[in-house]
């Protein structure tokens, strides 16, 4: 005769789901990474865009001083920003916070990305 094992018979739902679960959150934090990354890219894409020189070359942007100055601080934001882009957080948590962060801001900054090139 066997014996009643409550584990086996409780617990193996229970198991089953918690691996599914953290396959699930695999999944997600990949596609919120995933998310992060594209946004920060197109951001750096956008800061770039707007802080070149408006009328002149890059090379002559040092006879305008405000052309100057515009061009050397989106030098330093996209910098900061892709330096972000490598220094992410491994808390599971945000990351899946990015799935909807980035489901949300990823099209708005495309848009934005569309609407100023």
């Amino acid at each position: 005769m066997d014996a009643f094992s409550p584990d086996e018979c409780f617990l193996a739902p229970i198991r089953a789901s918690v691996a599914e679960e953290h396959e699930s959150g695999r999944h997600m934090r990949f596609l919120g990474l995933f998310l992060r990354t594209l946004f920060l890219i197109v951001v750096v894409v956008i800061t770039a865009r707007v802080a070149s020189p408006q009328n002149e070359t890059i090379w002559s942007a040092y006879e305008t001083p405000s052309d100057f100055f515009r061009t050397l601080l989106g030098a330093a934001v996209c910098l900061f920003i892709a330096a972000q882009i490598f220094t992410y957080s491994r808390d599971p948590v945000e990351m899946r916070r990015w799935v909807v962060i980035g489901g949300a801001a990823l099209p708005l900054a495309l848009l934005c990305a569309a609407v100023i090139w």
